[in-house]
């Protein structure tokens, strides 16, 4: 079959599956199989051959049971940079580009800046950080052991001091020190299982998915850590659900440690990230 006809077939079986994207995932897959990127992608060429044939359908199998694309194309892109993922690990996504690049647009305003990325996970908004603004002194902590892994993967040569621990008492060094602190924590709420999309509940990694009943759990753990951690009028970043437009930032502002508590949206208009000032000490 040629690779327009084997695309063709792979959309159908992708649609079928419930897989959000089918045309998208079916073209990233081919691609994934013949060596070459999907913009590059020829559909007219050639037939595949056998070997080609079987290892596409092996993966479109897999896909089609809701294995996610990035962990059988062992990369994904964010902002500049390209990321290993793969089982194990939180698969970041394009709504979190928006809070890499709120830090990145402050981290560009200071002289020698000091960030930290708490739940690093994949090591994805460190990454582009460190990418982006060369002369940002950038420090990541992960608590889980796998997705600790790939952030050491994917922040080798940054210059990103990665470390495996806990948020809630990261880099006790840094105290008053930090300019940003950015975070990407967990934030579903534990009755919300079922509504999760199969990709996320069933491959990525639970401790980066739920957050108590509520889902602001974390988000709780990151004001009391930022608070510590940044010097006087630092700023703090952290993604929410979109339900939590408002409770989210309710975190930051019942405390009275915060000024400029504001709710950012994502591309969609979606509530997506939470925003706070440090309040100076008095």
């Amino acid at each position: 079959m040629t690779p327009r006809e084997v695309v063709r077939e792979a959309v159908a079986r992708l649609r079928a599956a419930g897989v959000a994207s089918p045309e998208y995932d079916a073209a990233e897959l081919l691609a994934h199989v013949l060596g070459t990127t999907r913009s590059r992608l020829g559909l007219d060429a050639p037939e595949l051959t056998a070997d080609q044939a079987a290892a596409y359908d092996a993966l479109v199998t897999r896909r089609a049971n809701r294995e996610p694309l990035q962990h059988l194309t062992g990369t994904t892109g964010f902002r500049y940079v390209d990321l290993q993922v793969g089982p194990g690990v939180f698969v970041p996504r394009p709504e979190t580009e928006l809070l890499a690049g709120w830090a990145i647009e402050h981290v560009t305003r200071i002289e020698q800046p000091v960030v930290v990325d708490l739940c690093t996970g994949s090591g994805a908004i460190a990454r582009a950080i460190a990418d982006e603004v060369p002369a940002a002194k950038v420090y990541a902590v992960e608590l889980d052991e796998a997705a600790h892994g790939w952030a050491a993967r994917n922040l080798a040569g940054t210059g990103v001091e990665l470390r495996h621990g806990d948020m809630a008492d990261a880099f006790p060094e840094l105290d008053g020190t930090v300019d940003v602190v950015v975070c990407n924590p967990p934030y579903i709420p534990l009755e919300a299982w079922e509504s999760v999309a199969p990709e996320a509940r069933d491959h990525d990694p639970h401790l980066a998915l739920f957050s108590g009943q509520d889902g602001l759990d974390a988000i709780r753990v990151l004001e009391r850590r930022a608070a510590v951690l940044l010097k006087d009028g630092g700023v703090v970043g952290a993604e929410h659900a979109d339900a939590q437009g408002e409770s989210a930032p309710a975190v930051f502002a019942a405390t009275g440690r915060w000024r400029d508590v504001r709710d950012n949206r994502d591309l969609a208009g979606r509530p997506r990230f939470v925003t706070a000032r440090l309040a100076a000490s008095v």
